[in-house]
């Protein structure tokens, strides 16, 4: 033993002394380039997630020697830096370079309408440009799907596009959004904007909010279909501090009607908010944005600091957190986990996030259309919302419609209404040379049904629907014809829940990649798909992994024809 340990002693003595600490090493030229970009910002922890994007929005991607610096402004550590940008899929982390270079990122919609027109072929033809500047990604939906394919070249979103139409843009530096033309302060303000949110606490009580919204049935357009008075009046009781998280993260395939409304009429929504912070006295309004939706941002901020100016709201009281490609947080307490700067991973409930939400205070969540509708419902009454449902329903649904028809868009139609119905009075009909064969009646979770059963009414809590195994969701009609495989069809939806999956519970993140697996092979083993099937819905800890495997439950439930099994 003796002789052991002197040998271990001369061997440590002809090592080396380590100058420095373990880990990455700062240095001062980064620091620097980094610390400009924060000059003016007071770092807090909750929010890492927009420090992330501004340095990617100056550099491209993040350099590591970028994160290190990060690391020391913040004082946070470089792991959980790492931690959290890998979580998000458009933080584009760049390691071991010696030399940086502003880098532009190019991504390809793969969802399933810009799959059915012809993204796979853009794909692989802009993989071969793909070089030092030019970075080539497959990109989740990015809520344009009535002008798919869809490509974004930096923050250009170039609809119906084409590869010529990417390489243009990208030989002619457009890399920046375009703004719509929208109804600015000015105009609505001069049309009555306002006036009800005035109202309210100074003429309209807490408890008539309440009864009307009651009243109008109007339900949450986030997917859920939660009664959005009786969501109001529970948080209303808690006491203390409470906040407002508005969800704009509307990820779900097919879905793209809040962009609709945020580009076109945002003071809508905007008086809608304030009506919500006022009943609730609310501390702050954060509203969650996806990160795909820059011209929405764009006419946020510059809105919201119209509503400053006039002294309408307090200076940061309207809080604009943007996400960074992550399908998960579109589940309410996943998005408060990003808003408050972490990874987006679904709370256990209880406690709910009414009682215990944003920083741990009660907090309301609502979608962006839910809340765009609130002003119209209290100055019209709750009778003119409630009354335009068909077949005994309330209300009415925007629903956003793609695929294989004339006219896609966002339709604002009668809550009842059926898919037969969407298709002939709202979108002119079936694309010329294609056969009505299936839609899903509420984006990739929603499950898929045949064209057979096109007279079920479109609702929330419909029980035609329901006995089919599928639900409205979102209201993302996604129609398909004669001409697309359903095979391909539920392969494409299963990636998209395998990319998305966040990882936390074990039924989600291995179920969806062994499903994926098997649904990659030419026969099917139908047990296994089954197995599988039954373990995630009910043993995942959250709606992704609960839903993921309705479009496949589906498939092999209506079109067992066009299948193929060992």
């Amino acid at each position: 033993m003796k002789n052991f340990i002197s040998q271990t002693n001369k061997v440590l003595k002809k090592k080396k002394k380590r100058w420095t600490t373990k880990g990455r090493q700062l240095e001062d030229k980064y620091l620097q380039e980094v610390h400009n970009l924060f000059s003016d910002i007071i770092i807090k922890r909750e929010e890492l997630i927009e420090y992330l994007h501004i340095i990617q929005d100056k550099f491209g991607v993040l350099y590591d020697k970028h994160l290190v610096a990060l690391s020391t402004i913040t004082n946070l550590p470089l792991a959980e830096i790492y931690e959290v940008a890998t979580f998000y899929a458009h933080f584009n982390i760049i390691k071991n370079q010696n030399s940086f270079k502003p880098i532009k990122v190019v991504r390809v919609c793969e969802s399933l309408t810009c799959e059915l027109y012809g993204s796979k072929k853009i794909l692989e033809e802009l993989k071969k440009i793909e070089n030092s500047d030019i970075q080539i990604h497959p990109g989740p939906c990015m809520g344009r799907c009535q002008n798919a394919p869809t490509v974004c070249v930096g923050k250009n979103y170039i609809d119906k596009a084409t590869s010529s139409d990417v390489l243009n843009a990208i030989k002619n530096k457009k890399f920046e959004t375009t703004i719509p033309n929208y109804v600015s302060y000015e105009e609505y303000k001069k049309n009555g904007g306002y006036r009800v949110s005035n109202r309210v606490n100074n003429g309209i009580s807490n408890n008539e909010v309440i009864n009307i919204l009651n009243n109008s049935g109007l339900k949450g357009k986030g997917g859920a279909g939660f009664p959005t008075g009786k969501k109001w009046e529970i948080v209303s009781k808690f006491t203390g501090q409470k906040f407002i998280a508005i969800n704009g993260d509307e990820g779900e395939p097919g879905t793209f009607k809040d962009r609709h409304y945020l580009e076109s009429d945002p003071h809508r929504f905007l008086e809608g908010a304030l009506i919500a912070s006022k009943f609730l006295n609310a501390e702050k309004v954060y509203i969650y944005m996806r990160d795909e939706y820059p011209a929405s941002i764009h006419i946020l901020k510059k809105e919201i600091l119209k509503l400053e100016k006039e002294k309408i709201i307090a200076k940061n009281y309207f809080i604009i957190r943007r996400g960074a490609g992550a399908y998960i947080c579109g589940e309410e307490s996943a998005m408060i986990e990003s808003i408050e700067g972490k990874r987006g991973l679904p709370r256990h409930r209880p406690p709910y996030v009414a009682e215990k939400g944003l920083f741990n205070k009660p907090t309301l969540t609502n979608n962006i259309e839910t809340i765009f509708w609130i002003r119209d419902i209290i100055e019209k009454g709750p009778d003119w919302f409630a009354s335009q449902g068909l077949r005994g329903t309330k209300g009415f649904h925007s629903f956003s419609v793609s695929g294989r028809v004339n006219n896609p868009g966002v339709k604002l139609a009668p809550s009842g209404i059926t898919v037969q119905e969407l298709i002939d009075k709202y979108c002119g009909g079936m694309e010329e040379g294609h056969i009505f064969k299936a839609y899903l009646p509420g984006g990739a979770s929603g499950g898929i049904l045949p064209a057979s059963l096109n007279n079920i009414p479109l609702d929330y809590g419909s029980k035609e629907l329901a006995d089919e195994g599928c639900f409205l969701g979102s209201a993302a009609i996604v129609i398909l014809s004669n001409k697309d495989s359903m095979m391909e069809v539920g392969l494409n939806l299963l990636k998209f829940f395998e990319d998305e999956s966040c990882g936390q519970c074990t039924p989600c993140r291995v179920g969806t990649e062994k499903t994926v697996k098997i649904m990659k092979e030419k026969l099917w083993n139908k047990e296994k798909l089954e197995d599988l099937s039954e373990v995630m819905s009910e043993a995942s800890i959250c709606g992704l992994g609960q839903a993921a495997s309705n479009p496949l439950k589906s498939v092999m439930k209506y079109f067992g024809n066009e299948l193929k099994y060992e």
